[in-house]
């Protein structure tokens, strides 16, 4: 027997919000939360989604299979919001400056969200004040983390600075403390076992290439079959994040598991593809890796850039020079490569803690901790 899961329009802390309700499943919540910008209401016992952003046509496909969908008679209410346009030359300027598709989608969606809560304002208008408040309410309201707040920052900063090109004194906007967090990494052992685990030759070879070569999720997408140099054991990847080239390691142990794939799968021109020879949606690896994990029994979420983080910080164990590791990984700055040091074991291993210091003291003094 389906779920049941009832929507309905209501107002939660001053705004007009779509109420998700349901009793409790374990499952649900998962989907919920992969898929939406949900949040928990204590006082109401319920999810909510923002009106503004609910998409009520998504939300039908998503659940279709899951739970039975009851709406209020009047289903406008719940409707997501009719689309807003950006301002002309915003997603023109983006283009122009060659920004990256991801950097144009979420400028353009964080920036339409600032247009929906100025609607009916003026934009030119704005004091900084009016925008500091409404960043301090999205901190507030909707828990935003430091990435995304300088995000939307930003999305709005190019308006007011590319866009109508004026002068960067006219707009200061307070910025969050930036938060150090360290990569979350999986072992030698537990990439193997996700290799082992998984079945799917596909499968397998888009997490071996992410690992074996320390790819980002966008560079594995993009990668087009010639673009693996078999005979230098190298791979090449175009336009990776800040439209440079680079290369990186092609393993012996990948090339036996690509010359199998290809084989078998004869991809026409990237070296992954869907069904309809298409580039794979990015969605879709963050899935095959994940499941990969969990087939491997992994006591952790996986994700393909702990897969990247796990190359590097294998490689520097290893006693990789960081120099190469920074070249390899396409980083700009030496700092950003530095994190790694931070969680290598090869690195603490130099380290002798001062309690093994006392009690090596102490047993040439025949006494025991």
């Amino acid at each position: 027997m389906k779920a049941k899961i009832t929507l309905s329009a209501m107002t939660h802390r001053n705004q007009k919000v779509v109420a998700i309700s349901f009793n409790y499943d374990a499952n649900l919540v998962k989907v919920l939360k992969q898929n939406f910008a949900v949040h928990w209401s204590q006082s109401k016992k319920c999810w909510w989604i923002k009106r503004g952003d609910f998409d009520f046509k998504k939300f039908k496909a998503v659940f279709k299979t899951l739970a039975d969908i009851e709406t209020p008679e009047k289903k406008e209410e719940i409707k997501v919001q009719a689309e807003v346009q950006l301002p002309y030359g915003y997603l023109e300027k983006l283009q122009r400056v060659r920004y990256s598709e991801s950097t144009i989608r979420t400028y353009s969606k964080y920036f339409k969200d600032f247009q929906r809560h100025f609607a009916g304002q003026n934009l030119k208008e704005l004091t900084t004040d009016e925008i500091n408040k409404y960043i301090l309410g999205l901190i507030k309201e909707n828990d935003i983390s430091t990435s995304q707040q300088n995000q939307r920052i930003n999305s709005i900063k190019f308006y007011y600075e590319k866009v109508l090109e004026l002068d960067r004194e006219y707009y200061k906007i307070d910025r969050p403390k930036r938060v150090r967090v360290l990569p979350k990494v999986i072992s030698e052992q537990e990439v193997l076992r996700m290799l082992h685990a998984t079945s799917n030759l596909k499968h397998k070879s888009i997490l071996a290439t992410i690992y074996s070569a320390g790819l980002r999720r966008s560079e594995l997408i993009n990668l087009r079959k010639q673009d693996i140099w078999f005979d230098k054991r190298m791979i090449f990847i175009r336009s990776a994040k800040g439209k440079k080239d680079r290369t990186s390691i092609l393993s012996d142990s990948l090339v036996v598991v690509l010359e199998k794939y290809l084989n078998l799968y004869k991809p026409n021109y990237y070296l992954f593809e869907g069904k309809d020879r298409s580039k794979y949606h990015p969605s879709t690896i963050v899935k095959i890796v994940t499941n990969s994990g969990r087939l491997a029994n992994l006591d952790k979420h996986v994700t393909p850039h702990m897969l990247r983080h796990s190359f590097a910080t294998h490689l520097l164990e290893q006693g990789t020079d960081l120099r190469y590791i920074q070249n390899i990984l396409g980083h700009e700055s030496s700092t950003t490569t530095e994190i790694y040091t931070h969680i290598s074991k090869r690195s603490l291993a130099k380290i002798k803690s001062p309690l093994d210091v006392i009690t090596q003291d102490n047993k040439h003094n025949n006494n025991n901790l």
